[in-house]
């Protein structure tokens, strides 16, 4: 069987729509990002995509949602966004954030799960919405043995990110849980970075301490005053 034929190679037809300059662009940089060989300390770790803006609320957090994989990285794990390339933060681990469309831009798609690895990301948290939510499942395929962690944006996307057949993994969270994709893909890379363990059992701690906290409170104050200590604050 042949090697499968990269997207820079593949032969373009009369019929075949040209690939914008703005996503060509794009999958372009990929691709040669991925043939320069950085120290894995300068690469981003974590890659998050997405198939829309509009996606940004649940992936990011905000505007009304629950916190989500930025928040879980940056604000809770001390990860840092690398938005270039070739000019690494100060931090030690670091991730970056794509809008990748499985059916407007399906090359770029390609192009970023293809060559995810040899631009050194360890893991990768992709998030979809709609009833056709095939960018997870997709970049997975492509992308394969590089873990992906999937994103349902919707309850509606639930059955389309989880419904791989078998031999085609994909690890995926609860609809609009993008903040459990990232503490995934933080356990992922623990694995080998013991710095990173030891700050996952510190926020783990965290949250022990305030349900300690909250139980304490309900208890010695009693329903109604610890109701009017939550009204107060």
């Amino acid at each position: 069987m042949s090697d499968p034929i990269s997207i820079r190679e593949r032969p373009r037809t009369a019929t075949h729509m040209t690939t914008p300059e703005s996503v060509q662009s794009l999958i372009d940089q990929l691709h040669e990002q991925a043939e320069t060989d950085r120290p894995s300390e300068e690469t981003p770790d974590v890659g998050i995509v997405m198939g829309s803006d509009s996606d940004l609320p649940t992936m990011a957090g905000g505007k009304g949602k629950r916190p989500g994989a930025y928040a879980a990285l940056a604000e809770e794990l001390g990860f840092e966004e690398q938005t270039d390339y070739t000019d690494a933060p100060e931090a030690r681990f670091t991730f970056e954030t794509f809008v990748v469309s499985a059916h407007r831009t399906p090359e770029l798609m390609y192009a970023y799960a293809e060559t995810a690895e040899d631009r050194g990301l360890d893991v990768i948290i992709a998030g979809a919405g709609g009833k056709s939510a095939d960018l997870p499942n997709m970049t997975a395929s492509i992308a394969y043995p590089l873990p992906v962690i999937g994103v349902p944006v919707q309850e509606k996307s639930v059955d389309s990110v989880i419904g791989m057949p078998q031999g085609a993994p994909i690890t995926a969270v609860d609809a609009g849980k993008s903040f459990n994709a990232a503490l995934t893909a933080a356990q992922i890379l623990s694995r080998q970075h013991p710095e990173l363990r030891e700050r996952l059992v510190e926020y783990h701690c965290d949250l022990q301490q305030d349900v300690g906290e909250v139980s304490r409170d309900l208890h010695e104050l009693g329903t109604p005053g610890f109701k009017d200590k939550q009204w107060e604050e």
